[in-house]
């Protein structure tokens, strides 16, 4: 799929339609990219955000971060780790499944 406007890097989080997935190497924008929508990868979050250890993750691609499910957000995992206020990135596990902002 095309890269989206402002290019994308290596192991950054994109929405492309109704698909996440991070990728897996930079382009520039409208090049190819390859995005992996399956597997667990360390993520940026909010910092404020407080998420537990099987909880619902959501993308927020305003912010390009994961937050909790919420108005705007993209759901796209469950966290494998817990992560509180002020801890900048959860592993997340992707469902590689489309997605559509709540």
């Amino acid at each position: 799929m095309p890269a989206p406007v402002g290019g994308i890097a290596s192991g950054e989080g994109v929405i492309v339609g109704n698909i996440f997935g991070i990728a897996a190497y930079a382009a520039a924008v409208g090049d190819p990219v390859e995005l992996a929508t399956t597997g667990v990868y360390q993520l940026p979050k909010v910092t404020a955000a407080v998420v537990t250890v099987g909880a619902l993750v959501a993308w927020d691609n305003t912010a390009k971060n994961i937050n909790v499910p919420g108005t705007g957000r993209f759901p796209v995992g469950i966290a494998t780790e817990a992560a509180g206020n002020g801890v900048t990135s959860v592993a997340v596990r992707l469902d590689g499944v489309g997605t559509v902002a709540a």
